[in-house]
């Protein structure tokens, strides 16, 4: 039995807004993702942010006004996004991405719950 594997989704157009807030993602799958700078910086796929396990995972604060600085190639499977706060080792494989834009509203809901649970907030900048 053969099984037919499919090359991930890969992007044709990535786009920074003028307010250097929303990334812009159009997929040739078809699917179209704007993103917000803070929910990119605040998922980020940096050990800073998700650690080496679940349980080292942080959960970041104050990033509501979180602006993009760069976005720039790695190689021909990711972006280095860099953030106005400074924060530049995340690196953004498409796949991550896609998932990200799918996930995006579920995403930002447990970041929020996330905050409220931590006694964090999106203005106030703080790590737990």
């Amino acid at each position: 039995m053969s099984q037919t594997i499919t090359d991930p989704p890969r992007p044709v157009e990535i786009r920074l807004a003028k307010d250097r807030r929303t990334l812009i993602v159009v997929f040739d799958d078809g699917a179209s993702f704007e993103l917000s700078a803070e929910l990119l910086r605040v998922t980020s796929p940096s050990a800073e942010v998700q650690g080496h396990s679940e349980s080292e995972r942080k959960t970041i604060g104050g990033k509501r006004n979180v602006g993009i600085l760069s976005v720039d190639p790695v190689g021909n499977y990711a972006i280095r996004l860099g953030f106005d706060d400074m924060h530049t080792t995340g690196i953004f494989a498409w796949t991550f991405l896609h998932e990200l834009g799918r996930d995006a509203s579920r995403l930002f809901q447990a970041y929020l719950d996330d905050l409220a649970a931590k006694g964090l907030d999106r203005d106030t900048p703080g790590v737990r």
